[in-house]
């Protein structure tokens, strides 16, 4: 059972049922899998191995299995954990969008046709074109949020959190990094970069990341500038400016023409 699910991730089966139909119509599929009599489990088997499978109590054997495996590929890759990248993904539930308050959770926690546990969650996206116009976008999904730090080289996860969707990305990002500390400090040791988008990018993150662990944060940074201007002069000078992520600019005093950096200035 457990293999057929392994094989269902890989194939991109988004459903037991489109999974249960693969498997029906492979059999050897099915062999790999070790459905010894060659016929596919009934969708109930799938319910009743899910359920066990996701009992509170086996949490800590998951947790065990996925840290055993970080160790092992601390042996086999020297360079593993020095380059991290930290990134947050939606995962929408499949259940009708609907906030429970506590009453009804308590009412209807073995209806085993709700998403009891899944909360609203939102992500702001902004962008410039190519002619400097400012643009945002909204995404908005009923569910979950899957927060990684994974090794930036090999793309190998070393820590992972799995919360409602309304929580940010940042306090997450804090709780991950101590976490890691806790679970595997060799690797938090070897550590020399954390990357990460511009929804990382806060003081008490970077400062934690420097101060306490000596870890250079690469973090996109946010346009905080509120008046929509794409540059200011900088001070007690006149033809040079700077934008919002630290890049600095000067004008030809005769032609107005902007050149990359000081050179003739």
């Amino acid at each position: 059972m457990c293999n057929s699910l392994l094989a269902g991730i890989v194939y991109e089966h988004d459903t037991i049922a489109s999974l249960r139909r693969e498997l029906s119509r492979n059999g050897q599929l099915r062999s790999m899998c070790g459905f010894k009599n060659s016929e596919t489990p009934p969708p109930w088997v799938y319910s009743r191995f899910l359920d066990k499978l996701m009992e509170k109590e086996h949490q800590e054997y998951i947790e065990e299995i996925f840290n055993n495996l970080i160790e092992e590929l601390k042996g086999l890759l020297p360079d593993f954990g020095e380059k991290l990248a930290v990134d947050g993904k939606a995962i929408e539930s499949y259940a009708n969008p609907h906030d429970y308050d506590q009453d009804e959770k308590e009412e209807l926690k073995n209806d085993r046709r709700r998403d009891l546990d899944a909360k609203f969650g939102r992500k702001d996206y902004y962008y410039k074109d190519e002619h400097g116009n400012k643009y945002e976008t909204t995404k908005r999904w009923f569910g979950y949020k899957l927060h990684l730090i994974v090794d930036a080289e090999y793309e190998l996860p070393v820590s992972y959190k799995v919360i409602t969707a309304e929580k940010g990305e940042s306090p997450i990002a804090h709780e991950m990094i101590d976490e890691l500390k806790q679970t595997h400090p060799d690797l938090r040791g070897k550590c020399k970069y954390l990357l990460g988008d511009r929804g990382y990018d806060g003081g008490k993150l970077i400062k934690k990341c420097w101060d306490e662990y000596r870890i250079k944060p690469i973090i996109d940074i946010r346009d905080m500038w509120k008046d929509g201007e794409d540059s200011r002069v900088l001070e007690d000078e006149e033809n040079v400016v700077y934008d919002y992520c630290g890049n600095v600019y000067c004008y030809d005093p005769d032609t107005g023409l902007k050149k990359d950096g000081l050179w003739g200035f």
